[in-house]
């Protein structure tokens, strides 16, 4: 089994342990063709890539890919910031970025106070074990489905990490969207339940490692472990031996650019 690209990995812009070139050196070392390089977005309060950073970024991650030689995708793991699904990038920035992650996070600046129970309030029930309450559940999905239909979302990652939503409801709204949903190697967000149950809906999925050091670029130990319990086909992972996704983005730009 090989991975094809690793789209979710983090430099030291945000909160990474490598540079561009020690990243992509790993990635050409495990065969990759392309990789994603998704710092978090920049509502993010503490670990978000600052837009004042962003020529610097661009400049150092070109820099970096022509030297290694490695196919390299400018994206953000943006943060989903309300129920109306705002999140990270604007119109404009998507003319510049190649690649649009979207997940839950904890420490955002959120659109409005009461968003902030998608994260930091999920995120102390998780903490605690209080079992959410439907209404959470119904917010939350709907803030998952407002992001992907309002944005040219390429992947929906960590699906469920320190929040609650139905996963189902959210994976058909990938699936008529376009979004695909990560299985993370880093750590199992779904219970194989919810994932066979996510599967049946027929969306399609990406291997991401989420990798925050160079050591485990393009790692898919764990999430493979999950697909084959779960019983996932290997032609519904987009990623895997040679073959790549084909990404809203890089649509919605032929369009409106």
């Amino acid at each position: 089994m090989r991975l094809t690209a690793d789209y979710h990995t983090h430099t030291v812009y945000s909160d990474g342990k490598n540079t561009f070139i020690e990243n992509f050196r790993r990635a050409k070392e495990v065969g990759l063709e392309e990789i994603g390089c998704t710092e978090h977005g920049f509502s993010h309060l503490f670990r978000g890539l600052h837009r004042t950073e962003l020529h610097r970024y661009i400049r150092e991650l070109r820099e970096a890919e022509r030297e290694i030689g490695i196919r390299a995708l400018l994206g953000l793991e943006s943060n989903i910031r309300g129920v109306s699904g705002l999140c990270d990038l604007s119109e404009r920035d998507c003319e510049t970025f190649d690649l649009y992650v979207v997940g839950i996070h904890v420490l955002v600046r959120y659109e409005k106070l009461t968003d902030s129970k998608l994260g930091l309030g999920s995120w102390l029930r998780t903490q605690l074990q209080i079992k959410p309450s439907k209404s959470l559940v119904r917010f939350t999905t709907k803030a998952y489905i407002n992001s992907i239909e309002r944005n040219p979302v390429d992947i929906l990652a960590h699906l469920n990490y320190c929040c609650f939503a139905d996963p189902v409801e959210v994976a058909k709204c990938c699936r008529d969207c376009g979004t695909y949903i990560e299985i993370s190697s880093k750590k199992q967000h779904l219970s194989d339940e919810e994932l066979a149950k996510v599967a049946d809906t027929g969306v399609r999925f990406v291997i991401d490692s989420d990798a925050h050091s160079q050591d485990r670029i393009g790692d898919l130990k764990l999430a493979m472990r999950q697909v084959e319990r779960v019983g996932i086909p290997l032609d519904r992972i987009d990623n895997l031996n040679g073959r790549l996704p084909v990404f809203r983005l890089r649509q919605w730009k032929q369009e409106h650019m």
